[in-house]
């Protein structure tokens, strides 16, 4: 039994390491290092995307927010699960157009404004690949700091991005 505890116990390491390595490639701007990280069968949410699919995904938030940057503030990693929280920031200089981030920002010009808000990434891995992502993001707090969704009487002020 102790052999199989340690043994879960460095799979969740490296693959914690896996996932450090890729919102590292991610924060540089080397998207194609960053689907690296990816099984070709990989899922989003759910729905087979692929490599492709998560290719053209980054690639569209990359384009929207060049300066896209998403700090690891907790990790937990248990065997094949890795759970992030993050706090991502950026600068709206691009326009989307992909139905990524609740498609909220597909076609919208430029707003020039910066965000900052905190989003929870869930992670599966397999034989040291990703195999399926969950997320829960502030879409709403973005879009609000981005001055495209009313912000309430009650909200805090909108943090400028570093």
């Amino acid at each position: 039994m102790p052999e199989n505890r340690e043994s879960d116990l460095e799979t969740a390491a490296r693959n914690a390491e896996i996932v450090r390595r890729f919102y590292d490639a991610l924060n540089t701007g080397d998207v194609a290092a960053a689907v690296q990280f990816f099984a070709v069968d990989t899922r989003n949410h759910g729905r087979p995307v692929g490599q492709e699919g998560v290719q053209r995904v980054l690639s569209d938030i990359r384009a929207t927010f060049p300066d896209e940057h998403s700090a690891i503030d907790d990790l937990v990693a248990v065997n094949d699960a890795v759970v992030v929280r993050t706090t991502s920031t950026g600068t709206h200089t691009g326009v989307g157009r992909l139905p990524v981030m609740g498609g909220l920002l597909v076609g919208v010009p430029p707003t020039g404004r910066g965000f900052r808000v905190q989003n929870i990434h869930w992670w599966t891995l397999k034989d040291g690949l990703i195999v399926e992502h969950r997320a829960n993001r502030d879409d709403v707090g973005m879009m609000q700091q981005l001055g495209l969704l009313p912000t309430s009487p009650s909200a805090p002020a909108a943090q400028p991005a570093r």
